[in-house]
């Protein structure tokens, strides 16, 4: 065994040496640009744009990693830059849907109204997954954590057992000049009777509905919907919806493409 110097403790050995260790660091340091980028936005979001996202190839297969800001500029997005992320729907004993409006401190999609909860696994290995049966696992720990670090649902009142993968959507959408979403969307339903109590710096208000006061809302022009929500809302949701019984039985494997 060599000497540990100051010669041989450098960046090239360490990453020759250990090639597990992503060499993002170097990409993703705050600059100059960054500042600007981020200006007048509320500063735990900026810090949760840090996050580290799963990059995907077009079969859904983990490629590398790559932080939030990095996953959501639309510069990149239009050169092809894909993520994984998730859409959580709870319903509760009545069979009512929770929805959330975004608050306004979110960097995408301020404001909007949305599913119960949607985020993006983390590149970490309790959330990373390889094949489907474990990135549907993954993205099962990610709702947990997402649900309790937005709505404060505690974990034990949503186990893992008990949410139900459906499918994956890969959509494109833009938020504005600057941001936007390309992802493989894993969409996961659940029952569930927990105790909201909404994190504010993530959401300005939530409520259940039942389907026709969603349809309701849509008519409402005052009303802005994310547009993962809303392209569900428009394809698949209702008739989930009216199936929650047997919702099982319309998992499938195939990705769906909406882009």
């Amino acid at each position: 065994m060599s000497a540990i110097t100051e010669n041989t403790l450098t960046r090239d050995n360490i990453l020759r040496l250990f090639p597990d260790i992503a060499a993002t660091m170097q990409t993703e340091r705050p600059s100059a640009q960054d500042a600007q980028l981020f200006d007048g936005y509320d500063e735990e979001q900026v810090r949760l744009m840090e996050e580290v996202c799963i990059v995907l190839d077009w079969n859904d297969i983990p490629c590398g990693s790559a932080s939030k800001k990095t996953c959501h500029l639309m510069s990149n997005i239009n050169n092809g830059l894909l993520h994984r992320a998730f859409s959580v729907f709870l319903f509760n004993e009545e069979n009512k849907l929770l929805l959330q409006q975004r608050a306004d401190e979110k960097i995408t999609f301020p404001g909007m109204w949305t599913n119960t909860c949607c985020s993006h696994p983390l590149a970490i290995p309790s959330e990373i997954g390889y094949d489907l049966p474990t990135s549907i696992m993954g993205v099962k720990r990610a709702a947990q954590r997402k649900l309790d670090q937005e709505l404060g649902i505690a974990t034990d009142q949503v186990p893992l057992d008990k949410f139900h993968f459906l499918t994956r959507i890969h959509y494109k959408a833009p938020s504005d000049g600057v941001w936007g979403e390309h992802e493989i969307d894993y969409i996961l339903f659940i029952k569930a009777a927990p105790t909201v109590t909404a994190n504010p710096n993530e959401v300005k208000d939530a409520k259940y509905v039942t389907a026709k006061e969603l349809r309701a809302m849509f008519e409402d022009k005052d009303l802005t919907f994310t547009p993962w929500f809303k392209l569900i809302c428009e394809t698949y949701l209702f008739d989930w919806w009216s199936n929650l019984d047997e919702v099982n039985s319309f998992r499938e494997t195939e990705i769906r493409r909406m882009i």
